[in-house]
């Protein structure tokens, strides 16, 4: 067994957002196929609902579980830096998703977009544009 070096899991940074969703499975395919995020691992439990999973978007990590009673399901909100935000917008509203708002050059040097996905979590694409 390896030493563990500081308390952050290798790869991992010190903030991961972690979703809880009703449907993880299907959050988890979404993320993949939208982003090609790379999943790490998923635990199951006994009843098959997904307990826990990781994946890789680019330099970040995504962390998600299916709801239960002691875990309720709370949407969260990301930001994701993507070099194509309108193939993703596009991408993300075949997968389901709906916007809040379309690709549009913003005031603080980011064009961006906003949607919420199918299971209520609302991400923000951007690709910086400079000051």
């Amino acid at each position: 067994m390896t030493q563990q070096q500081g308390p952050r899991r290798p790869g991992f940074s010190t903030v991961t957002p972690y979703l809880i969703v009703d449907n993880a499975p299907a959050l988890a395919r979404f993320v993949a196929e939208l982003f090609g995020a790379e999943e790490l691992d998923r635990t199951l439990d006994d009843d098959g609902r997904l307990r826990h999973a990781s994946f890789r978007l680019g330099d970040s990590m995504i962390e998600m579980s299916s709801a239960r009673a002691e875990w309720k399901a709370r949407p969260g909100s990301l930001h994701v830096y993507w070099e194509d935000v309108d193939g993703c917008f596009r991408r993300a509203l075949e997968l389901g998703a709906e916007s809040l708002h379309e690709p549009m050059t913003m005031d603080y040097g980011e064009y961006g977009a906003a949607l919420e996905d199918p299971f209520g979590n609302h991400w923000y694409l951007a690709r910086y544009l400079g000051d």
